[in-house]
Parts: C-alpha cells; structure tokens; sequence
C-alpha cells in the first residue's frame, strides 16, 4: 500500500450555520473585527501577484493592513492570469434566459461532478455579480451591445449565457485592473512590492505560519520575511505535465513547501485536460497553445467518419463527417463540460480519427457559423483568436477549420482550505488555483478568473482578520528565531546540492519524462495497473535526477536552470501523490477517470457511497497519510451528470 489513512482527524470546514443563501452573511455579521487605526500594526505577506494574489494585496491594503508582496516575474503583469481569454462568468441575467444564483451554484457544483463543497460553492455564485460591477468600475473593457449593454455569451456545461468577456483577452483586463489597485498602494507606502523574488519555503513556529524564506533571482541572496500571516496565491501546477497551455514559469512549489512543513494537500488527481488547445506539432516543443473554449460557441467539431482520412477537410462531404459531440450529448452538443469534451476527443483520435500531420487533432470548424452571422460577425466576437491562430499555425481559420487537440491546463486540486479559505496551519491562507476549494473534479469554464477574484477581493479580506484579531496583542514579527535560521540553511543546503550533483542530464529532460509518465498514466484516463507502474516510474526518476541533473553550479546570481531545478524537485514529488490520489479513488468522477469505473457507454461512473469526501493528503514519515472531509448535500441531491 502506498499510504495509510487517519480516521481519527476530522478536518473542521468551518461552514457556517444557516440556510445556504444566509451562510456568507452569517458569517461576515459574526467575524471579529480590526479596528481602522490598529490594522497598520499588521504584517501580512501575500506570495504571488496574479488575478487573486494581486487583488488581495490591494484589497488588504486598501483596508489599512501592511502588505508585503513577491512574485518571481520582472512584474506583476507578467502573471499568467494574463493568458486566460473568453471570460468571466457572473450571475446577472442580463440575458433573461432563466438564469440564477441558484442555478448558477447548481451547474459549478453539477459540473464539478458533487465533489466540492456547497457553502463554497454558492459563496462563489452569489458573489459574482458584484465582480461586474467592480471591473467596470476599475475600467475593465467588456465587450457590449450595440444598446450598449454588457454582452454574455456561455461557455461549456451550462445552457444560459453568463459569460462575460473583453474579445480573448478578459484575463489580461481583469488583471490590469487588480494590478492597478495594488500600483496605487504600493504608491501609497502600503505594500511593499517584490518583484524577481521565489518563495523557497515557508517558517513555522509551534505550527503556526510566521513568514517565507525567498532567493532574489537576480542576485541569488537568500532573505527572511516574517509576518503575522501568509497568504498563498501562487496558481496551479498543471505545468508538472511539461506539455501544457501554463506558462513555462508556472510551478507547484510554493504550495509543496507549505506542504511539506504541515499542510494538507487535497485532491491532487483532480487535474484538468482542456479540450481547446493547438495540438502538439513535435518533440522540440515545450508548450501547447490555448484557443478559448468560447470558440466552441460557434465552432462545431467534428472528426473524419473515416479512418486514417487524408482528404483535406473541404473535400469532405458533409455526411462523411462526425459531428461526435452533437452525437453523443445533444442537449448540450458542442457546449459539453471540459473533462467530457476531452475524453471524447480522445477517444476519436485513438480510434484513428485523428486529423493533421501527427492525426492527433479534432477539427472545430466555423464554416456554418461564418454561414450564418457573416465574417464580420464571427471577427467581432473571436477576432483576435482567429489572428492568435494564424500567425501560430500559417492557417486562415476564416477558409479552414481549425485543429485542436486536449491538452494539461488546470488544477482543481490544491491546498486544503476550509470555509475562510485557512489551510490547517493557521496563519497560513491559499487563494485562487492555490487551494481546492470551489470546482468539485472539474472546472467549469470561465470560472478560475471568478475564483481569483472573488477570493482576493471579497473573501479573505473578510475572514483573515478574523485570524489577526484573536492573536492578541500584536508584536512586530521577528525574523531572528531559530525557526527562521533552520529554514534558511534547509534552502541553502538544498541549493548547494543541487548545484553540486554535476551529471550528465538537464532540468528539462526529467520534467519532460515525468511529464509523459504522468499524461499517458495519469492523465485523461487512468488505470489501477498505469497508476502503479506510474508511481513505480517516478521514483526511479527521482533517483536518477539526484544522481545525474546537470545545472552550472553557480548559486550567486541569475541562474534560471537551478531555479526550475527546484522546481522539478519538487514536481517529482507532487507527480507520486497525484498517482496515488488517483490510485486511492476508486470511482470516476468529472477529470478523473479510472477505466475501470464507467457505464456500459463509456461514461464516469461515480461511488457516492464510499468516495463522497474531500481527499486530505498529510505528510507522513514513510508513506503519505490520507484524512477524509465528508462532503454533506443538505439543498442539493448529487444526481447522475448527464449531458446528453
């Protein structure tokens, strides 16, 4: 066996009592309050500046707390909440096309696949309405109508428009927003901004978060920051398959590192595939593009009925195609949640369905879209995907369809955090893609920017002061402890050995093997055998890394090939517990797919009965230790997700 289970640990969720739609209200009418003149008593260091991390800083700091940030990019702009392009969902209505909170905290935790808990989940959902509002406040350029209206368009799993978007670049726009806001306080003395600085572990003392140790990339100098609270906002780790829609910088280490001094990871299998991306086109490549799943609005996909077809897709006539999502889930068609649309997607290419060079690509064609709303219909809405694509591919998806294939892209696994968005340290909160808490085994799209953001603006401004005012009397935060210069030669030492391995093999070269270890066995499908092989795998790889990385042994100054050591370090470790989270869970549900968990017609196959819990993952001395969180549907009854 691979890890021991705790039964006698109760993870406290902290949900407060009530009706559901009173539950945020309850609790912001109870919370301890800080008083105006004593917040600037208090240190609070926020790791990470993207959508949640920078909208939190500005928030804190706005409210009169001191705010220290770091993020490892030359600017928080740089983040890559920057990437994420067809919007933002938010329960307006606008539409009038029966949407609600309600139906929009049914469809998250419906998509989710009855995985997550549902206090978080309608706390996202009534939430969202005011992010509008705030964006266009803060200049956000949403696209319109022509009544000037703000436009929506929806995005798969649901069938109501609450999708609101700035062309393919809503991620950019949102972020400059919060990026503004946290300028202006940084402006003001309120935060201090650290830019080119990597977390590299976190301090606790008597299990309570006092601060991070951090590496200046530019220079190598090691430093301390205490605090009297940390918040965690670094993203995701989808780029552990190496080939994957994140940026090449993304990296799951700050959350390890906090991991590894005590706090519980959950759900680390559950990793999305999303259906939308440029398909691979060599080895020499190091990352996939993402195209919009707002594309699937108007595009249909479709793959040759024909196998091994070497017709160019114009030449292929209309009933020699297979329109394989209309087919297989009409009620929702080419608008089918994310993990659903990717498994089908692969299931055509493996049956030799396949298109392009490498026939590793579904078509997802425009032709009838064009047909009907006109070119200039279809520029307006998608345009600048449509440029994006071209200059990518050298392929006008205006007379062409486009090709796309599933690929790595986002984590619902994360931290462990409970209703105030606390991990089990206390002292120590995660935010954003950080933490587990609101998508359940799948994520719906457009809802990670709306977790950003509602997390950093409106959550844990409200529930970390809180923590700050039950610690009593507030002392400066010291850095001199003994915990401090503990963790401070542990990250020097590990440094110093990975400088001083001198092998044969470089970082990328073991990223890119446990990369593909982690697709082909722990990827859109998964199998009780490929799980154990795959564990088996990965620890001999790490074996190998510690015997034979090559990195210049230079430690002083900028050294980008040690940076992403450490950070394939710690990916080799994340690798074996999403394999054995994988492993652990012995049913089908949204991104996880365990073969031997499905329907007569191929589709997930969830155990309520046994596998309706939080996975918690504590670490232990010899094996990882798996404590349960119960999940309770007190206004809702998890039913069979069908699509079709």
């Amino acid at each position: 066996m691979y890890f021991t289970t705790d039964t006698a640990t109760a993870p406290n969720s902290k949900i407060p009592d009530g009706d559901l739609k009173e539950k945020w209200s309850n609790f912001k009418d109870k919370a301890r309050l800080i008083s105006p003149n004593n917040r600037k008593l208090y240190q609070i260091i926020v790791v990470g500046t993207g959508l949640s991390g920078a909208s939190a800083a500005a928030t804190l700091a706005e409210l009169g707390y001191q705010v220290s940030t770091f993020c490892f990019q030359d600017s928080p702009r740089r983040a890559h909440s920057v990437a994420a392009q067809g919007g933002v969902n938010a329960m307006k209505n606008y539409k009038g096309d029966g949407d609600s909170v309600f139906r929009m905290f049914y469809d998250t935790l419906k998509g989710g696949d009855f995985r997550a808990r549902e206090a978080n989940v309608y706390r996202l959902a009534e939430c969202s309405s005011h992010l509008i509002d705030q964006a266009v406040a803060q200049g956000v350029p949403f696209a319109r109508e022509y009544s000037g209206y703000l436009a929506n368009r929806s995005f798969g799993g649901v069938q109501v428009s609450r999708t609101f978007y700035a062309r393919g670049q809503t991620g950019q726009q949102l972020l400059l927003g919060a990026y503004q806001s946290m300028m202006r306080q940084v402006n003001l003395g309120n935060i201090k901004s650290y830019t080119r600085h990597e977390m590299l572990d976190l301090v606790t003392e008597n299990g309570v978060a006092k601060g991070i140790i951090v590496r200046n990339l530019d220079t190598g100098e090691i430093s301390r920051h205490p605090a009297h609270a940390v918040v965690l906002a670094t993203g995701g780790f989808g780029k552990i398959y190496y080939l994957s829609t994140l940026a090449m910088g993304c990296n799951g280490s700050a959350i390890w590192r906090a991991h590894k001094k005590g706090a519980w990871t959950s759900c680390p299998s559950w990793t999305q595939i999303h259906p939308t991306c440029l398909p691979q086109a060599g080895n020499y490549q190091s990352k996939l593009t993402l195209m919009s799943e707002s594309l699937r609005n108007d595009g249909r996909i479709w793959v040759p009925k024909v196998k091994n077809e070497d017709r160019k897709a114009a030449a292929i006539p209309e009933e020699d195609r297979d329109y394989y999502l209309e087919r297989k889930y009409p009620s929702f068609g080419n608008l089918a949640p994310r993990d659903i649309a990717s498994r089908a997607a692969k299931e055509r290419i493996d049956a030799g369905h396949g298109v392009g060079p490498l026939k590793n690509a579904v078509y997802l064609d425009f032709r009838d879209a064009i047909a009907t709303h006109g070119k200039e219909g279809i520029t307006k809405k998608y345009g600048n995907l449509f440029n994006m694509y071209e200059k990518i591919t050298g392929i006008n998806a205006y007379e062409q369809p486009m090709m796309i294939s599933p690929a790595a892209h986002f984590s619902m696994g994360g931290l462990w955090v409970d209703y105030e968005l606390s991990t089990n340290i206390p002292g120590l909160y995660a935010i954003g893609e950080a933490n587990f808490s609101d998508h359940g085994a799948n994520r719906l799209g457009a809802n990670s920017l709306l977790q950003a953001c509602i997390d950093g603006y409106y959550v844990l401004p409200q529930t970390l002061p809180q923590y700050l005012a039950l610690l009593g009397k507030v002392t400066a935060p010291e850095g001199g402890s003994e915990a401090f210069i503990n963790a401070e030669n542990q990250v020097r030492s590990q440094l110093e050995e990975l400088s001083g391995i001198n092998g044969s093999k470089t970082v990328d070269h073991f990223h890119r093997e446990l990369g593909k270890i982690l697709y082909d066995k722990c990827g859109l499908s998964r199998t009780a055998k490929g799980l154990t092989e795959a564990i088996e795998s990965i620890r001999v790889l790490r074996l190998s890394f510690y015997q034979d990385l090559k990195i210049p042994q230079v430690t002083q100054g900028i050294n980008e090939e040690l940076e992403k050591a450490g950070r394939v370090a710690d990916y080799l470790e994340i690798g074996e517990l999403m394999c054995i989270d994988a492993l652990s869970r012995e049913e089908s549900c949204g991104a996880h797919f365990r073969e031997e968990y499905q329907t007569p017609d191929g589709e997930a196959k969830r155990n309520d009965s046994d596998f309706s819990y939080i996975s918690c993952w504590k670490r232990g001395t010899d094996a990882p230790v798996l404590i349960k969180e119960p999940l309770q549907f007190e206004f809702t009854k998890p039913t069979e997700r069908s699509y079709k």
